[in-house]
């Protein structure tokens, strides 16, 4: 047998063994599959290429335990976050997995050609077949001069409104179905199906499952309608959460794709052996939000910076209110407020995200989190 007839059937079997590419199994005593959204956070005093070491790491070491998926998340001009080039992050992460999905966590649409995108993840597939995600989001990932960039355009909210009109695009891109007499029914994405089924074709048709991503209710009703698997950033939209997946549950229609809905929700969550050491490490993400949010982004401070730093009263209030959707402190604590969040969200999944400082305390975390549900020490 040739090796790309082997190459094919190896792909097959893992689209087989992933199921049908979105539902996870949970595992020990989790209530739910578990799963992993990684920043890929640059620590002041560190850099990007040990950001990314510890991307491959934590990746690694999500395959051993246990963990569904993970994922990467698009940002844009953010000196504490390396995460811009999902698609660039995910080759690498694949050259060094084997069985973990792999995804983004999104890729903002808006800021993509739609053939440029099914172009990507085309090759992504072919690299790690039957076990990629596409996660899309149609915010900028940034703020608006940097968005104007990406998309040479002036006209910022175009993206956004366009966003179904593009999803429709992007969809038919990866299932090669533009219809004969459309502008583009001759372009084809490649690595994609046309490959399938042109003369001596041999690869699998499989494409990767599209997600829509969303903090508000307008991708919960859009990812309803259409029948696809929903994620829900949690993690800074909380007061959301459960209107979201309220809209996208009853909004839903069967599909192709799902029967019922699947959503998910990523949720900040570090684990330390002791409580105090826990919310050490999480002031730093905090401290890092602060200054996002009044257009001072830097690297991620340390802990020892976070201690010190003396925030005025807004910026407290703020911090409060932050470190409260946090599940923070020892792993038994975590994993009594994951199980609590899992069962007042309803939610199908958990994305577990660890923003700190360095990369050993978010190691450390998932290790603890796993441990915590007794999840499989690989």
């Amino acid at each position: 047998m040739s090796g790309e007839s082997d190459q094919t059937r190896g792909s097959e079997e893992a689209i087989r063994e992933s199921g049908d590419g979105i539902r996870g199994a949970a595992l020990g005593s989790a209530p739910v599959p578990l799963s992993v959204l990684d920043l890929v956070t640059v620590g002041a005093g560190h850099t990007a290429s040990g950001a990314v070491r510890t991307a491959v790491d934590i990746a690694r070491t999500a395959e051993r335990r246990g963990f569904h998926r993970y994922w990467v998340a698009e940002h844009h001009s953010m000196p504490g976050v390396a995460s811009s080039s999902p698609a660039v992050l995910l080759a690498h992460l694949a050259a060094h997995t084997e069985r973990i999905r792999l995804g983004s966590g999104g890729v903002m649409l808006p800021n993509h050609a739609p053939l440029v995108i099914a172009e990507q993840f085309g090759t992504l597939e072919a690299m790690a077949p039957g076990r990629v995600d596409l996660g899309l989001g149609r915010a900028p990932g940034t703020d608006g001069a940097t968005a104007a960039a990406l998309r040479r355009t002036e006209r910022l909210h175009e993206g956004a409104d366009d966003f179904p009109q593009q999803l429709a695009e992007l969809t038919r891109f990866l299932d090669d179905s533009f219809p004969d007499g459309h502008p583009y029914a001759k372009i084809h994405a490649v690595p994609g199906p046309v490959q399938a089924t042109s003369p001596g074709g041999v690869q699998s048709a499989h494409r990767p499952p599209l997600w829509l991503l969303g903090s508000s209710g307008f991708s919960a009703q859009l990812a309803g309608s259409l029948g696809l698997p929903f994620a829900f950033a949690h993690h800074f939209s909380a007061a959301n959460t459960v209107p979201a997946l309220d809209l996208y549950r009853a909004s839903f229609r069967p599909s192709e794709v799902l029967s019922e809905p699947y959503a998910l929700i990523g949720v900040a969550a570090l684990a330390a052996e002791e409580e105090q050491e826990a919310r050490r490490q999480v002031l730093t993400g905090a401290l890092s939000m602060v200054r996002l949010r009044t257009g001072r982004p830097g690297l991620v401070p340390s802990p020892e910076e976070a201690e010190a730093y003396r925030f005025n009263e807004l910026e407290r209030g703020f911090v409060d209110s932050w470190l409260g959707n946090v599940v923070h402190g020892t792993p038994d604590a975590v994993r009594q407020g994951l199980d609590e969040l899992a069962k007042r969200t309803g939610a199908d999944e958990l994305m577990i995200t660890a923003n700190a400082h360095g990369g050993a305390a978010r190691l450390r975390s998932y290790e603890l989190i796993a441990d915590a549900y007794g999840l499989p020490r690989g």
